[in-house]
């Protein structure tokens, strides 16, 4: 019965939702989160994704072989010698691997916070026009990291919200200045200009002077072009 539940198994499609997309030989990339951001009684909080970072250990079988060896060097041969030399090396390569991978975590979770900490009013309700202009080298001065490594972790890594997975990038925006003199957000006018063509009569669209207008009314000088 199993041999013939499996056989049937086999055969169906793995993936039903495929069916569903609008093109048949169009494909898609499953995203995987980097950072998950919970909210821990009013506290943002951020942590490494654990499936895309298992937890790496030195082989206690190797080790113990060093102190057994270590114990008894003055009767070993040397082929034994060599051999313990030979595993020291790949230990010692093993240890600076697991340094490097704690390295990249705490780079990864420093630059994260940073971003969270920048973007503060954006995380706590999800409001798009809440974001805050914010470049690569505004993260860097506050991590004191370099902005080639800021600009790396941004690139292609995300992070899951109560509000969804959003890319890391996305944070990333220059600002404009408003007629009162505050900084704001380029999104934050990408995201006024979607609602009003979202909500415009689609047989009478809005213009590109009337958006221009709409946006000067709540004022952002912006130019029609």
């Amino acid at each position: 019965k199993i041999k013939d539940a499996i056989k049937k198994i086999l055969h169906l499609n793995s993936k039903p939702g495929s069916c569903m997309s609008d093109s048949a030989s169009k494909t898609s990339q499953d995203i995987i989160k980097d950072f998950i951001l919970e909210d821990n009684e009013g506290i943002l909080e951020v942590s490494l994704n654990s499936r895309n970072t298992p937890e790496l250990r030195i082989s206690r079988t190797y080790s113990e072989m060093l102190e057994n060896y270590a114990a008894s060097k003055s009767k070993s041969t040397s082929v034994q010698k060599e051999a313990v030399s030979f595993v020291k090396q790949k230990l010692d390569s093993a240890k600076w691997f697991i340094d490097a991978i704690k390295q990249r975590q705490n780079t990864l979770l420093v630059t994260m916070n940073a971003i969270l900490e920048y973007q503060k009013e954006y995380f706590d309700e999800g409001d798009e026009t809440k974001l805050k202009p914010m470049i690569l080298k505004d993260i860097a001065e506050n991590t004191g990291l370099d902005i080639s490594t800021i600009s790396r972790v941004a690139n292609s890594k995300y992070v899951q919200t109560h509000f969804g997975i959003i890319p890391l990038k996305f944070f990333f925006s220059e600002g404009l200045q408003t007629e009162s003199g505050e900084e704001v957000s380029t999104r934050e006018i990408k995201k006024i200009l979607q609602d009003c063509i979202g909500n415009e009569h689609k047989r009478r669209p809005l213009t590109d002077d009337k958006l221009a207008e709409i946006l000067q009314e709540k004022g952002y000088h912006i130019a029609r072009r």
